[in-house]
């Protein structure tokens, strides 16, 4: 993964919660930056231990547990500490990561860096107006409503900013650093999707395939509502839902749903391969407004054909390689996957063009020709 020697600039990328399945866009910024620099993923786990699927990263990870308020103000000393980097990259603008890189900026006197992957406030301002009130006077949260708020507030505080879709980008301004994917490592003729497919008991039907973690805004409901419709045609496999969950449950109950629990990163490519169909459905709520999922592109860089939904800036990365339905329309999310397993030869040549796509725009040496010459910008010794 590393490539060519570090330069010996450490980067500290800070994630909000290591435990939450946000540390991923840290995990991704940390492979770009590796071949280049020496960097580690640090912050708080608020919920125990490292997201399952990046435990056997081989990006360096640590972190502390850390609490609600007002225990968290003792926590905060020893985090800090953990923020070493001669450069610090924050993700997200919330208060236990780029509220710690403000702090640990002071401390240390180094630059930083936000990155903006997600519209924050989106995922609170959902729950209408007496919710947003409930959620703003939840104050031991440490990145509840009223301390997200505010960070996002101090976004312009930070030396540099990267964003990951076209709405933050003009909501935020900063570098435009969409989702990436290693194209070379995730080549499609390197994966069998075979054992997949005969652990997915499809008994020669189809496999639409689900990927990423199932909340409600993803639109899995629709989904499994979509494929039941096919009469019997094809299997949806939902990989990376937790089997104990509420909606795990009510998936079960379906004959043609098959569930996959969190899977390792690495591993993906492996399941996107078993395939026939990956289904991308976000809905249109304040929480996908700013978010363009980040399994859109391993799909394309599998050459798989993608259906999605017209949500934030997916338009734009599916045009000319991908179905775009509207959100919410279940009978033209069933139509389009139909469409696409009653022609197959046009559902690969879709896929071949999704995957070149990616190539020239969603690859890792397109990535980082955005993001190297900003890094190298910021620090010491750097000549424009």
């Amino acid at each position: 993964m590393r490539g060519p020697a570090p330069s010996g600039v450490k980067i500290s990328i800070v994630s909000f919660d290591l435990s939450d399945n946000a540390t991923g866009r840290a995990e991704l910024l940390a492979r770009l930056l590796a071949p280049r620099h020496d960097v580690t993923v640090v912050g708080p786990l608020l919920d125990g231990a490292v997201w399952a699927p990046l435990a056997a990263s081989p990006v360096p990870y640590r972190g502390l547990p850390a609490h609600r308020y007002p225990r968290l103000v003792a926590d905060v000393p020893p985090l800090l500490r953990l923020i070493d980097g001669d450069l610090i990259y924050a993700c997200k603008p919330r208060p236990t990561s780029f509220g710690l890189g403000l702090l640990a900026r002071r401390q240390r006197r180094r630059p930083l860096v936000l990155d903006v992957d997600d519209w924050e406030l989106g995922f609170f301002y959902r729950s209408g107006g007496w919710g947003r009130v409930g959620r703003a006077l939840n104050l031991a949260d440490p990145n509840g409503l009223t301390w997200t708020w505010l960070c996002e507030r101090l976004v312009a505080a930070a030396d540099a900013v990267t964003v990951a879709s076209r709405f933050l980008e003009r909501r935020f301004g900063g570098t435009l650093v969409p989702h990436a994917r290693d194209t070379e490592a995730w080549d499609p003729a390197r994966w069998d999707g075979a054992p997949v497919r005969a652990s997915l008991d499809a008994r020669g039907r189809a496999v639409v395939m689900f990927l990423g973690t199932p909340r409600a805004y993803k639109g899995v409901d629709d989904l499994v509502e979509a494929v039941g419709t096919l009469a019997g045609r094809a299997v949806l496999a939902v990989v990376g839902v937790r089997p104990d969950s509420d909606a795990a449950r009510r998936w079960a109950a379906h004959a043609h749903v098959r569930l996959v629990g969190e899977i390792p990163f690495d591993d993906v490519p492996r399941h996107l391969a078993a395939a026939d169909v990956v289904a991308v459905p976000q809905r249109a709520t304040s929480d996908t407004l700013g978010q363009v999922p980040a399994k859109l592109f391993d799909a394309m860089a599998l050459a798989r054909p993608v259906v999605a939904t017209a949500v934030s800036m997916i338009p734009e990365v599916l045009d000319g390689c991908g179905v775009v339905v509207p959100p919410g329309d279940i009978a033209a999310l069933a139509g389009a996957i139909g469409r696409l397993l009653d022609d197959p030869g046009a559902a690969a040549a879709m896929g071949r063009r999704a995957r070149e796509r990616c190539v020239v725009e969603y690859s890792f040496a397109a990535a980082r020709a955005r993001l190297f010459p900003l890094i190298d910008s910021l620090l010491p010794g750097h000549r424009a």
